[in-house]
């Protein structure tokens, strides 16, 4: 990689999405401000930096009306983990991560939580402490409480973290681990005794580049998890780089910079099942000879989800300064790049994503975070209609609906990473949160040493849906923790007590872990839906469940949305609001098999298991 500096394009960006974001050139005056003017960005907090342009399209709630609530339990419940414990040197493979997972490794009924660290600076002889930086691994302790068994699970990863998820890639019944990072990623196998081997190298899963998100999926149906992995920039450290200034932001370094460096292919690991004579299974990557690669692209997040409904994982890649990725699965082992005509594809810097059936017109829709000036894009799936459930005109596309939603303008000023949805107050609609920091260096502050920078911490966003009415944030009045900005990278969501109410981890660079119980005043009535598989997809990857309450029908798909560099638990959670009863709810399987179940009560986990018959269709 040369040393000279790319041109910087993100000015160019901001003006240009800017402008086709919001109409008026009172607008695009303000996205070049905030383009060039770091101090607003530290003065104004969200929602105020361009007063009489963001908010145009906010709503606003009064404090009594606001049931979503939350208790920060960090403390209390155990978790006791500091991400980062070093002096941050600039370079942008120390400020991009980290993530956490939720996934009940045990089997217990209760999710258990991952979180992914640094071990220190990237700097040559930074004298890194191998032991403060080591990811963490929490186990659920009933509800009532988490023990950090690292040592005792066998899991001694102490590297530049990333991202991390849990899927049962040997189809032994029990989550095994991936995770990703700046100078090389870790497979550990669940050996179901509480404790884990890595198994990298014997799996042919190994990858020494700068990789970022990661997620399951079984994309050729053939019963084996297969692991598509992000991979974000070609970085390499330089001593005297960050004494470099960006070309246009002459206060940061150009090694904060994305465009400084050029963009790295990503990774498609195809599962090849049961090896001869038993022996477990190995992987290849095949991303180029699926059409997934894109080499052009500087990969962050992706999420595996159904898009256009015909029973196959699509794939969308959130990429950071290029076009995202949108590809359609063929369903024989190849995708099709449809990132035009979905309108999906946006030349923005996405980081974060969420998916769900926001509408519940039966069809799966994302919200993707951005950097600053650049909001946040909800696209709705137009594939079918929201009144008859029919087809729209026989395509597949995209509408960015934010603005009209109350979800694009007021991230103006904000960077977004993790997101993600869930029903918070049980009213059966889908709320939304996620979580902001900046890229952007701030002076040092009092007590620090003189040659650190601390990034600019931002708050975070809890948006309480309010139906036609959009999404209000309400944030600060949800949870006084949440009042505090923070420099929010990722997060995931689950119920971690069991009580019927979505719960948070967060995870803050260079600070601690938040734990935030869902406190929620007077929820409405709830369906927890467990799914697993005898057969092959153990834990039923890619099935969806369809509820319908009260006369509304919603859906859910097992393990679709991937926060940014985070997963959430699998089980799959449904608020029904007044409803004690769900009229129906049907499984279709990964398989195709149906299953349908009439009068199921409210208030209850429900566990269901299938017999699968693999492989489906095509298995390359």
């Amino acid at each position: 990689m040369s040393s000279k500096p790319r041109p910087n394009r993100r000015r160019n960006l901001l003006v240009r999405w800017g402008g086709l974001s919001v109409a008026g050139t009172a607008v695009l005056a303000v996205v070049i401000s905030l383009a060039s003017r770091r101090e607003r960005l530290v003065i104004a907090p969200a929602g105020t930096g361009t007063a009489g342009v963001t908010s145009i399209l906010q709503r606003t709630a009064e404090d009594r009306d606001v049931p979503i609530q939350f208790e920060d339990v960090t403390g209390r419940v155990g978790v006791n983990f500091r991400h980062f414990p070093a002096v941050r040197a600039s370079y942008i493979a120390e400020d991009m991560g980290s993530g956490l997972a939720w996934g009940d490794y045990d089997g217990d009924g209760y999710p258990d939580l991952f979180l992914v660290n640094l071990v220190g600076s990237v700097v040559t002889g930074a004298g890194n402490d191998a032991q403060a930086g080591r990811s963490r691994l929490y186990r659920n302790m009933n509800g009532e409480r988490f023990e950090d068994v690292t040592e005792a699970a066998g899991i001694h990863f102490a590297g530049f973290g990333m991202g991390a998820c849990w899927g049962d890639y040997d189809n032994d019944g029990d989550l095994d681990l991936y995770i990703t990072a700046f100078g090389g990623n870790v497979l550990y196998e669940n050996l179901g005794d509480g404790t884990f081997r890595d198994v990298t190298l014997l799996r042919g899963v190994q990858d020494s580049r700068f990789s970022s998100g990661c997620s399951w999926a079984d994309y050729d149906r053939d019963g084996d998890l297969d692991l598509f992995v992000c991979n974000y920039v070609d970085f390499g450290f330089r001593e005297g780089d960050r004494a470099v200034p960006d070309p246009e932001y002459a206060e940061q370094p150009y090694t904060l910079n994305p465009n400084a460096y050029a963009p790295v292919a990503n990774s498609l690991f195809r599962n090849n099942g049961p090896g001869r004579a038993g022996s477990a299974p190995g992987f290849t990557d095949v991303a180029a000879q699926a059409g997934v690669d894109d080499p052009k692209g500087r990969g962050l997040s992706a999420s595996w989800f159904d898009m256009d409904n015909d029973g196959w994982p699509d794939l969308y890649v959130a990429n950071d300064v290029s076009y995202n990725g949108v590809f359609r699965n063929r369903a024989d082992g190849t995708f099709e790049d449809i990132g035009a005509s979905s309108l999906a594809a946006d030349y923005r810097s996405a980081m974060g994503l969420a998916v769900a059936d926001f509408d519940n017109d039966l069809d799966l829709d994302l919200v993707i975070t951005h950097w600053i000036a650049q909001e946040n894009a909800l696209y709705r799936n137009m594939l079918l209609d929201a009144s008859g459930g029919q087809k729209s005109n026989g395509g597949l596309w995209f509408l960015d609906a934010a603005d009209e939603f109350g979800l694009g303008q007021i991230a103006l000023d904000m960077v977004g990473w993790a997101t993600g949805f869930c029903d918070f107050d049980n009213d059966g609609l889908r709320d939304l949160w996620m979580v902001n920091g900046h890229t952007f260096e701030m002076g040092r502050p009092a007590g620090l040493p003189a040659r650190q920078k601390v990034l600019i911490p931002q708050p975070p966003f809890v948006f309480w849906n309010r139906g036609k009415d959009g999404f209000v944030e309400v944030a600060a009045r949800a949870c006084p923790r949440l009042a505090k900005p923070f420099v929010g990278r990722g997060g995931a969501q689950a119920d971690f007590d069991r009580d019927g109410r979505v719960d948070l981890a967060l995870l803050a660079h260079g600070e601690e872990a938040i734990i935030l119980r869902n406190t929620s005043r007077s929820p409405g009535h709830w369906l927890r839906v467990r799914l697993r598989q005898s057969g092959g997809n153990t834990f039923a990857i890619g099935a969806r469940v369809y509820v319908t309450s009260g006369g509304v029908t919603q859906m859910e798909e097992v393990g679709c949305s991937s926060s940014y560099l985070s997963q959430s638990e699998m089980t799959l959670h449904f608020g029904l609001g007044k409803e004690s009863t769900a009229e129906s709810i049907r499984i279709l399987w990964p398989d195709g098999e149906q299953e349908v179940l009439t009068a199921v009560p409210a208030d209850q986990e429900l566990q269901r298991t299938h017999a699968a018959r693999y492989p489906v269709g095509h298995s390359p």
